[in-house]
C-alpha cells in the first residue's frame, strides 16, 4: 500500500513540472499576441461623385414697375436678346396725364418764384435809401421768395419723378441672354402691386453658366478656389468636361451641413441649358493633420469609434474621427502621436489595459 502511494506522488510531481514548462501556458500568462502597425502621416486622396446642377450666370424675372396695359411684346420664348434691346412697351394714359400736370405745376412755381424774387430785389435796392422800406417788409419779401424757390424745387423733383416713371413703360434687356418665360400678351393689364402675379418675362444668360454643387462639410475643408474638377452631364452620356472652382460660399448650411461651391462653365456652342443635372467628380486630398491606418484597425461600436494603441505596455482605446478612405486604409483624427502603433486587426473583444506582448 505504501508503495502505491509513493508511485502516485511521483507521477503528480512530474505532471506539475510539465504544466509549468508548457509554452502555451506561458503565453496565456504573458497575455495575447497582437499585430501592431505604425501610423502613417498625411491624408488619403479619395474620389467623390456628387450631384450638381447648371444655372444661368445671370437671370432676372421682369415684373412691371407701374400699372398699365401691355402695348407691344417684341420677344418670345427662346428669343436671343442683347443688352439694351427693346423687350416690350406698356401704356398708361393716367401716368402721361400726371407728367403733364407735374410739368405745369413746376412751370407755375417757377413763374411765382421769378416774380417774388424780382420784387425782393427791388425792395432790397430801395432799402438802401433810409426810411424808404421798412425792415419788416424786406424780411417778408425775402421769406416769400425763399419759400417759392423751395416749392419750385419740389415741383421740379416731382416732374422728374413722373418722367422717370414714364421710362418704366419701356422694358429693355439688362444683359445678353435668352427669354425663357413669356406670360403676357398685348392688351393685358399688368399691376405693380400684385404679389402673386407671374413675371411678364424671364431672361437668362446661357452663354455663361454656373455649375452649382453642395459639398459636405467634411469634404469642403479640402477644396479651394481654382482647384480643377471634372463633371459629366446626365443629358449627354459620355460627355465629360473639366472646370475650376470659381466661387466658394464660405458658409455651411445649417440644414444640410454643406457648403455651396460654383464653377464657371462657358456654353458658347449652346449645347447646355440652365437646370441640367450633372455629376461632379473631384479628388478630395484629405486632411493634412490626420493619420492613416488599416480599415481593420478602427473599431465601431454603438457608442464610439476608436483604435487600440500601445501606451506604457498596455492597450488603450483612443477615440477617433474618420475621413477619406481607399481600398485598405482610412484617415483617422484623434489623440494620436506619430510614434504610436495601433492593433491592425482590432475588435471590440480586446479590452483596454491588456498587457502587450
Amino acid at each position: 500500500m505504501r508503495y502505491l502511494v509513493t508511485i502516485g506522488l511521483f507521477l503528480f510531481l512530474i505532471s506539475s513540472c510539465r504544466n509549468h514548462n508548457d509554452p502555451e501556458t506561458k503565453a496565456s500568462v504573458s497575455g495575447p499576441k497582437f499585430q501592431w502597425v505604425p501610423l502613417q502621416k498625411g491624408g488619403i486622396i479619395q474620389q467623390f461623385k456628387l450631384p450638381a446642377q447648371l444655372a444661368a450666370y445671370e437671370e432676372v424675372r421682369i415684373f412691371p414697375k407701374v400699372n398699365g396695359y401691355v402695348k407691344l411684346v417684341s420677344v418670345d420664348i427662346g428669343s436671343h436678346v442683347q443688352k439694351g434691346q427693346l423687350l416690350m412697351t406698356l401704356e398708361a394714359p393716367e401716368l402721361q396725364q400726371a407728367v403733364v400736370q407735374a410739368k405745369e405745376r413746376y412751370a407755375r412755381s417757377r413763374s411765382d418764384y421769378a416774380i417774388d424774387h424780382a420784387n425782393y430785389e427791388r425792395l432790397k435796392e430801395a432799402s438802401l435809401t433810409p426810411g424808404a422800406i421798412s425792415p419788416q417788409d424786406l424780411a417778408t419779401a425775402k421769406s416769400k421768395a425763399e419759400a417759392d424757390s423751395a416749392l419750385s424745387n419740389a415741383e421740379k423733383a416731382n416732374w422728374e419723378m413722373q418722367q422717370t416713371m414714364m421710362d418704366y413703360l419701356v422694358v429693355t434687356a439688362p444683359f445678353n441672354g435668352v427669354i425663357t418665360q413669356r406670360n403676357v400678351h398685348p392688351g393685358a393689364l399688368v399691376s405693380a402691386e400684385s404679389r402673386d402675379a407671374l413675371p411678364m418675362l424671364e431672361l437668362k444668360e446661357v452663354d455663361h453658366l454656373r455649375l452649382q454643387v453642395d459639398i459636405p462639410e467634411k469634404m469642403a475643408a479640402g477644396l479651394k478656389e481654382n482647384d480643377s474638377v471634372q463633371f459629366s452631364l446626365a443629358a449627354y452620356l459620355g460627355m465629360e468636361r473639366k472646370g475650376k472652382i470659381a466661387r466658394v460660399s464660405m458658409n455651411i448650411s445649417q440644414q444640410y451641413r454643406s457648403e455651396r461651391v460654383e464653377l464657371d462653365v462657358y456654353n458658347r456652342d449652346g449645347t447646355l441649358s440652365p437646370g441640367m443635372y450633372a455629376d461632379l467628380l473631384f479628388d478630395s486630398k484629405g486632411l493634412s493633420n490626420s493619420f492613416s491606418v488599416p480599415k481593420t484597425a478602427v473599431v465601431t461600436s454603438t457608442e464610439r469609434k476608436y483604435v487600440l494603441v500601445e501606451r506604457q505596455g498596455k492597450t488603450q482605446k483612443v477615440d477617433v474621427i474618420t475621413g477619406n478612405e481607399n481600398k485598405d486604409h482610412i484617415e483617422v483624427i484623434g489623440d494620436l502621436h506619430p510614434d504610436d502603433q495601433v492593433i491592425a486587426n482590432a475588435n471590440d473583444e480586446i479590452k483596454e489595459g491588456e498587457t502587450v506582448k
